[in-house]
């Protein structure tokens, strides 16, 4: 099972994002509080769209509140990882993957990464950029665990307007 975690995020509309990447990609989800936002601001439902009652979402007081409930490997999403995202191996559908990520202004506190600086991770970028927008990061983590597990459960063809829409069909 994949699991996105977010600690202490601090902006509605890039919760919003990640609530609709985590209903898309069948992501259960884990927001640690406090939140710098109040969960039903229309900020956070129009980046969500009406995809938020799809996603799967657990509120915990604290970090040791969501450790304590949550049993897996944690992967810590950080500027100051020193491994890619790509050198992990999420191949196994059947382990518990934790996703995590910071608050916007400071992301994960050091006294966390410190205690398990083997699964830390950094999405590689240029010199030109601290970091990226979490919401893409989320997309990114997502999508390599999805990648590594062939998209297990989720569709390869288009259900809305038809299989073959490009072609002409109906």
């Amino acid at each position: 099972m994949i699991n996105v975690v977010l600690y202490e995020p601090e902006i509605p509309q890039n919760t919003g994002n990640i609530m609709r990447t985590c209903a898309a990609t069948n992501t259960r989800l884990h927001i640690i509080r406090p939140l710098g936002f109040v969960l039903s601001e229309s900020k956070l439902k129009r980046s969500g769209v009406n995809y938020i009652p799809e996603c799967d979402y657990t509120l915990y007081d604290d970090f040791d509140d969501f450790k304590s409930k949550n049993i897996g490997t944690y992967y810590y999403f950080t500027r100051y990882g020193e491994k890619p995202h790509t050198s992990f191996d999420f191949s196994d559908s059947k382990e518990n993957i934790y996703l995590i990520f910071g608050k916007e202004s400071t992301g994960i506190p050091l006294e966390i990464l410190r205690k398990d600086l083997e699964h830390c991770i950094r999405i590689p970028m240029s010199e030109h950029v601290r970091a990226l927008n979490v919401s893409n990061s989320v997309a990114i983590g997502i999508y390599e665990v999805l990648r590594q597990q062939n998209y297990k459960g989720l569709l390869f063809k288009e259900p809305f307007k038809g299989e073959d829409y490009l072609k002409g069909g109906k």
